[in-house]
Protein backbone atom coordinates (compact mmCIF):
# COMPACT_ATOMS: atom_id res chain seq x y z
CA UNK A 1 0.00 0.00 0.00
CA UNK A 2 1.07 3.63 -0.96
CA UNK A 3 -0.68 7.06 -0.08
CA UNK A 4 0.24 9.57 -2.14
CA UNK A 5 -0.43 13.72 -1.29
CA UNK A 6 -0.24 16.65 -4.44
CA UNK A 7 0.12 19.50 -3.62
CA UNK A 8 1.36 22.52 -5.77
CA UNK A 9 -1.58 23.70 -7.87
CA UNK A 10 -3.14 26.79 -8.42
CA UNK A 11 -3.84 29.61 -10.56
CA UNK A 12 -1.50 31.06 -13.59
CA UNK A 13 -1.35 32.99 -16.45
CA UNK A 14 -0.34 31.51 -19.91
CA UNK A 15 3.13 31.40 -20.37
CA UNK A 16 3.74 31.17 -16.94
CA UNK A 17 4.97 27.76 -14.68
CA UNK A 18 3.94 25.55 -12.13
CA UNK A 19 5.35 22.83 -9.98
CA UNK A 20 3.36 20.21 -8.73
CA UNK A 21 4.81 17.43 -6.13
CA UNK A 22 3.70 14.28 -4.97
CA UNK A 23 4.73 12.84 -1.49
CA UNK A 24 4.60 8.67 -0.96
CA UNK A 25 4.46 7.06 2.26
CA UNK A 26 3.58 3.89 3.05
CA UNK A 27 5.89 1.33 1.37
CA UNK A 28 8.60 1.08 -0.63
CA UNK A 29 8.53 3.95 -3.03
CA UNK A 30 11.19 3.11 -5.40
CA UNK A 31 9.54 0.03 -6.55
CA UNK A 32 7.14 1.94 -8.17
CA UNK A 33 6.51 3.41 -11.37
CA UNK A 34 5.08 6.90 -11.11
CA UNK A 35 2.88 8.78 -13.06
CA UNK A 36 1.19 12.16 -13.83
CA UNK A 37 -2.65 12.02 -15.15
CA UNK A 38 -5.37 15.06 -15.50
CA UNK A 39 -9.04 15.52 -16.00
CA UNK A 40 -10.36 18.60 -17.14
CA UNK A 41 -14.07 19.10 -16.48
CA UNK A 42 -16.64 16.95 -19.08
CA UNK A 43 -13.47 15.18 -20.16
CA UNK A 44 -11.51 11.95 -19.25
CA UNK A 45 -8.89 11.29 -17.44
CA UNK A 46 -5.47 11.50 -19.12
CA UNK A 47 -1.85 10.51 -19.20
CA UNK A 48 0.24 13.11 -19.14
CA UNK A 49 3.79 12.00 -18.15
CA UNK A 50 5.48 8.98 -16.41
CA UNK A 51 8.76 8.01 -14.87
CA UNK A 52 10.66 4.17 -14.25
CA UNK A 53 11.50 3.91 -11.08
CA UNK A 54 15.19 4.60 -11.20
CA UNK A 55 14.68 7.74 -13.22
CA UNK A 56 15.78 6.93 -16.02
CA UNK A 57 12.87 6.53 -18.67
CA UNK A 58 10.08 9.12 -18.76
CA UNK A 59 7.48 9.41 -21.12
CA UNK A 60 5.19 12.14 -22.15
CA UNK A 61 1.96 12.73 -23.88
CA UNK A 62 2.65 14.41 -27.03
CA UNK A 63 0.62 17.85 -26.36
CA UNK A 64 3.27 18.73 -23.35
CA UNK A 65 6.68 17.51 -24.34
CA UNK A 66 9.57 20.30 -24.40
CA UNK A 67 6.83 22.00 -21.66
CA UNK A 68 6.84 19.38 -19.01
CA UNK A 69 9.78 17.60 -17.06
CA UNK A 70 8.44 14.85 -14.84
CA UNK A 71 11.78 13.66 -11.92
CA UNK A 72 11.69 11.49 -8.51
CA UNK A 73 13.55 11.77 -5.81
CA UNK A 74 13.62 8.55 -3.99
CA UNK A 75 15.51 9.46 -1.10
CA UNK A 76 12.80 11.61 -0.42
CA UNK A 77 9.91 9.67 -1.84
CA UNK A 78 9.08 12.53 -3.80
CA UNK A 79 7.78 12.78 -7.60
CA UNK A 80 7.19 16.11 -9.09
CA UNK A 81 6.09 18.21 -12.29
CA UNK A 82 7.70 20.84 -13.82
CA UNK A 83 5.50 22.58 -15.88
CA UNK A 84 6.41 25.52 -18.13
CA UNK A 85 4.67 27.47 -20.78
CA UNK A 86 1.88 26.51 -19.36
CA UNK A 87 -1.96 26.71 -21.93
CA UNK A 88 -5.02 27.10 -21.08
CA UNK A 89 -6.22 24.28 -22.26
CA UNK A 90 -3.28 22.44 -19.49
CA UNK A 91 -6.20 23.48 -16.95
CA UNK A 92 -7.36 20.51 -14.96
CA UNK A 93 -7.13 18.32 -11.95
CA UNK A 94 -3.90 16.79 -11.61
CA UNK A 95 -3.29 13.32 -10.22
CA UNK A 96 -0.40 11.45 -9.00
CA UNK A 97 -0.19 8.09 -9.50
CA UNK A 98 1.71 4.46 -8.58
CA UNK A 99 2.26 1.62 -10.42
CA UNK A 100 3.71 -1.61 -9.46
CA UNK A 101 4.62 -2.52 -13.35
CA UNK A 102 7.78 -2.83 -14.11
CA UNK A 103 7.70 -0.77 -17.27
CA UNK A 104 5.88 2.95 -17.76
CA UNK A 105 2.30 2.58 -18.88
CA UNK A 106 -0.06 4.99 -20.44
CA UNK A 107 -2.89 3.42 -19.08
CA UNK A 108 -5.21 4.26 -16.27
CA UNK A 109 -5.81 0.14 -15.09
CA UNK A 110 -1.70 -0.06 -14.56
CA UNK A 111 -1.83 2.22 -11.75
CA UNK A 112 -2.93 0.88 -8.64
CA UNK A 113 -2.33 4.02 -5.99
CA UNK A 114 -3.86 7.76 -6.58
CA UNK A 115 -3.89 10.58 -5.18
CA UNK A 116 -6.84 13.15 -4.21
CA UNK A 117 -5.72 15.72 -7.10
CA UNK A 118 -4.50 19.10 -7.13
CA UNK A 119 -5.84 21.98 -9.43
CA UNK A 120 -4.25 24.05 -12.13
CA UNK A 121 -5.74 26.50 -13.67
CA UNK A 122 -4.42 28.87 -16.65
CA UNK A 123 -5.95 31.83 -17.94
CA UNK A 124 -5.55 33.81 -20.85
Amino acid sequence: QVQLVESGGGSVQAGGSLRLSCAASGSTFYWYVMAWFRQAPGKEREFVAAISWNGGYTDYVDSVKGRFTISRDNAKNTVSLQMSILRPEDTAVYYCAASTMTTIARTISSYHYWGQGTQVTVSS
